[in-house]
């Protein structure tokens, strides 16, 4: 829960998945686009189920979090008690008009990627289990659900060998014509650089950034500035980035949705790499309807 107080190919083809899922036109601000809604789902039961966050027709992408142990042979995915058995059928059912990613890390404190070859563990479990690769004997949770991305939301430990795993990851999009099985996201903190992802961006294979402007007193005030820093380290659409908002003002750095309209914006509209908003989270956003409005004006 949350806290309360090679590039251009990565984004060309995330680019014409969104598109193409989302229906997403080419009008709005100054980046050209009419951007996207994401939105991470599964840290609370009583969010409701993917299929009806889906229902609702304003998110382009939903995140499933998380995946919150790897990295010593173990792997754990904690969906806040959530029936793993309805997952599938909404993972399927979200796919007709959205993306779906899942999440790895959070807020827990059992992963880390102490060597190369756990990563390449990793990005094989990752494969196997949740995405369109398929081998006997592996246990699917989400059954012959295939998810369509992995993000990476990673607050502590050492930045090393996240690059090994987004390479790894990417590679399996080899030998695929005419959609890209593994698409990549980062979401990181609000203050540039975010030193536990930086090494997995440098890659260029991470097409999309969810920037969290919250939890965080300094990012709620002085998120402007920061980010000019993220759009001008990724300043086109070959990384696109998005403003990541709480849906529950008892989050440190919300925003009402007037401020969002008349303030926010006008600004981040600027960029050429903004796409859109991250919203936290689905169990939020249930409650306070706060997506119905951003989605008018993203």
């Amino acid at each position: 829960m949350a806290l309360t107080h090679p590039r251009s190919a990565a984004s060309l083809l995330l680019v014409t998945a969104i598109l193409s899922v989302a229906g997403l036109a080419t009008a709005g601000g100054s980046s050209g686009f009419t951007g996207g809604v994401t939105v991470f789902w599964g840290r609370n039961k009583n969010e409701g189920s993917l299929a009806e966050a889906c229902d609702t027709g304003r998110y382009t992408i939903v995140v499933i979090s998380f995946l919150d142990v790897f990295g010593h042979g173990k792997y754990h995915l904690d969906l806040s008690g959530h029936d793993l058995s309805t997952v599938a059928a909404g993972i399927k059912h979200c796919q007709s008009r959205a993306l779906v990613y899942l999440s790895i890390g959070g807020f827990g404190n059992q992963y880390s990627l102490p060597t190369t070859q756990s990563a390449i563990d990793l990005a094989d479990h990752l494969w196997y289990t949740y995405m369109a690769g398929h081998k006997e004997g592996v246990h699917r949770p989400f059954d012959d659900a295939e998810i369509d991305g992995i993000d990476f939301f990673i607050e502590h430990g050492s930045p090393d060998n996240y690059d090994v795993l987004a390479k790894r990851l990417w590679s399996f999009n080899k030998g695929f014509r005419g959609r890209t099985p593994v698409q990549l996201s980062a979401t990181p903190r609000c203050r540039y650089p975010d030193r536990l992802v930086d090494k997995a961006l440098a890659t260029g294979v991470v097409g999309r950034i969810n920037v969290r402007f919250y939890d965080d007193s300094y990012c709620a005030a002085h998120w402007q500035q920061e980010w000019g820093k993220w759009t001008a380290a990724y300043p086109t659409q070959d990384t696109q980035v998005y403003v990541g908002v709480p849906a529950s003002e008892k989050v440190v750095g919300y925003m009402h949705p007037e401020y969002v309209h008349y303030g926010v914006v006008p600004v981040v509209k600027k960029a050429v790499s903004y796409t859109g908003f991250m919203i936290w989270d689905r169990y939020s956003d249930r409650q306070t309807n706060y997506s119905s409005n951003i989605v008018q004006w993203t």
